[in-house]
C-alpha cells in the first residue's frame, strides 16, 4: 500500500536532505487546487545533482509502493518535475528556480518553509 500524502512528504524531505538539496520548501495545497495535496520545491547546485536527486527520490518512492510516478525534465535536469499523485516535486538549478518563481505563485497562507 502506498504511503499517505503526509508520509510521502516526509520521505521526499528525507531523500532531498540526504542528497544535500538546498532551499527545500513544502507547500500545503489544501484548498488551493485539486491537483495534489503538497508541492515540494528544492534546488540542486548543478544539473548532475538535480538528476541524482530525482533518480534517488523516484527509486525510494517505488520502494515504498508507489506505482505511477511521472517524471519530466530528466534530459536537461535544469528543472525536473516528479508527479507522485498526492505530492508534486519540483527540483531546480537555482537560476531556473528564480526565473519560474513557483514559490511565489503557490505559497501564501498555510505554506511552510522547511529549509
Amino acid at each position: 500500500m502506498p504511503p499517505a500524502p503526509t508520509e510521502l512528504v516526509k520521505l521526499v524531505e528525507a531523500s532531498l536532505n540526504d542528497d544535500k538539496a538546498e532551499d527545500i520548501v513544502v507547500i500545503d495545497l489544501a484548498g488551493k487546487t485539486e491537483i495534489a495535496d503538497f508541492m515540494v520545491i528544492a534546488n540542486g547546485s548543478s544539473q548532475r545533482q538535480v538528476s541524482a536527486m530525482a533518480d534517488h527520490l523516484t527509486r525510494k518512492m517505488k520502494e515504498r509502493g508507489l506505482k505511477s510516478i511521472a517524471t519530466e525534465g530528466m534530459a536537461n535536469s535544469d528543472w525536473v518535475l516528479i508527479d507522485a499523485g498526492d505530492v508534486i516535486v519540483h527540483l531546480f538549478r537555482p537560476e531556473v528556480r528564480v526565473f519560474y518563481d513557483l514559490d511565489k505563485i503557490w505559497s501564501g497562507p498555510g505554506s511552510e518553509d522547511v529549509a
